[in-house]
């Protein structure tokens, strides 16, 4: 296992734990600093192993950061119309 699939693995782990700790503000910082973190270890590891594992490991990051996709996809659906 490399570097890059090891920092996707941790970036998981620390999103599920994060995920089950009470938060104020329905954990929308926490999300923030997910996707702020991810996004490089998103390009690191398509850079290690290819846009297919970079694909897939993209979908597991969307499963679990649904709700700013889900969000995103709705401003920019406004946007459009």
């Amino acid at each position: 296992m490399n570097l890059s699939i090891a920092l996707a693995a941790l970036w998981g782990i620390a999103a599920n734990v994060l995920a089950m700790i009470p938060s104020k503000d329905n954990h929308w910082t926490r999300a923030y600093i997910l996707i702020a973190v991810g996004i490089p270890i998103l390009g690191y590891v398509t850079l290690q192993n290819g846009p297919w594992i970079g694909l897939i490991v993209m979908a597991a990051g969307i499963s679990v950061l649904r709700w700013p996709v889900i969000y995103l996809g709705r401003w920019v659906r406004r946007l459009v119309r």
